[in-house]
């Protein structure tokens, strides 16, 4: 594939934008990886892991303008109900964003329907979701993208841990706190046994709600796999020093001056222990000593509010090359949910589906 244009008004002239699809082969990932808006989820890595699990070929494409290059976007293609997509990030995915990487102060409003356009011309597909963490709520505004939100929160990491404390509520400052005095060891895991310790925790959290977890032990052990080696993941357990039980466990990537919070998972029987807020806890510093400032928690939930995190609204962007395709994706999402109801209910024998 050859350069293709999209041109941009300016002042009294148009600026050329060119999108270039990078061969596999020629993707710079160690350039890419040093640009100042880089976060884990664009890694070779973590594409590998999402090409893996959701049957997805990773795409790099290099953008120019004034035949200077002013970044990359990055993103997968693959097919949902044999409709060929770009994603980047895409629901289901547990990846929050990807997105595009620029240099200093370029807005990525002006390159959202140029990439749409690459998208259907030069990469054959027929619909394109798009979640960047550093696009506005008003970047879709003067686009032909249709945009959405969710909820997020993110923690300052630049403070110091006195600080980051105090900004938890009464509850939380003390489980951190009394953590090591209550008998809990927190220890740093690379052994493949991570996965089936975290998912069998997780299943009995989702059981509480009668639902199944949302995806399968094989993407826990993917995610190990692949992200472990590369040092942009930290995986941490909690034991019970009277037994040595593992009783909770974390998984929290990171790159750069951003670290994510992927997900805690814990037995019930341990919580008096609280370790779910020793293990954020000590996540928290293990990032903070590698010059990590942001702690993003990666969606909302009410229980992270008592950590004290402020609200930060992530824009989701969609677009489809037939309109028709808009409703079908909110139709696919519905049969998906339901799909979710029906597999609990064989797993675990309910005759009518679990209350919301």
């Amino acid at each position: 594939m050859g350069l293709v244009g999209h041109a941009r008004a300016g002042v009294g002239f148009a600026k050329m934008l060119l999108y270039r699809l990078l061969p596999k082969d020629q993707i710079p990932w160690a350039l890419l990886d040093g640009f100042h808006d880089r976060t884990v989820f664009q890694t070779e890595a973590w594409l590998r892991f999402i090409a893996e699990t959701q049957t997805a070929s990773p795409v790099v494409v290099e953008i120019r303008e004034s035949g200077g290059v002013i970044g990359y976007f990055t993103g997968l293609v693959f097919r949902r109900y044999g409709i060929p997509i770009l994603g980047s990030s895409f629901p289901g995915w547990t990846t929050p964003y990807i997105g595009f990487n620029l240099v200093p102060g370029y807005p990525r409003r002006r390159l959202l329907d140029g990439i749409a356009e690459f998208a259907f011309d030069e990469l054959g597909c027929w619909h394109v979701e798009i979640s960047d963490r550093y696009l506005d709520p008003e970047d879709a505004a003067g686009t032909r993208f249709e945009a959405g939100f969710h909820e997020s929160f993110e923690t300052s990491l630049s403070r110091s841990e006195d600080e980051i404390l105090a900004s938890m509520d009464y509850a939380r400052r003390r489980y951190v706190r009394r953590a090591s005095k209550t008998g809990l060891i927190i220890e740093q895991a690379t052994d493949e046994g991570f996965a089936d310790d975290y998912y069998d925790q997780l299943r009995e959290v989702f059981a509480k709600q009668r639902l199944p977890p949302t995806y399968a032990i094989e993407r826990v052990r993917a995610l190990v796999r692949i992200m472990a080696p590369t040092g942009h993941v930290l995986l941490l357990r909690a034991r019970d020093s009277a037994d040595g039980r593992c009783i909770a466990t974390g998984i929290y990537p990171g790159m750069n001056r951003i670290a994510e919070f992927w997900g805690n998972a814990s037995y019930r029987s341990g919580l008096n222990l609280h370790p779910n807020e020793a293990l954020v806890w000590h996540a928290m510093k293990y990032w903070r000593d590698r010059g990590v400032t942001v702690f993003d928690w990666g969606g909302g939930g009410e229980y992270k509010r008592k950590y004290g995190p402020v609200e930060r609204p992530i824009v989701w962007l969609r677009r489809s090359r037939y309109k028709v395709l808009s409703g079908m994706r909110e139709v696919a999402r519905g049969l998906f949910e339901i799909q979710q109801r029906a597999r609990y209910r064989v797993l675990h024998g309910f005759s009518s589906p679990p209350a919301d």
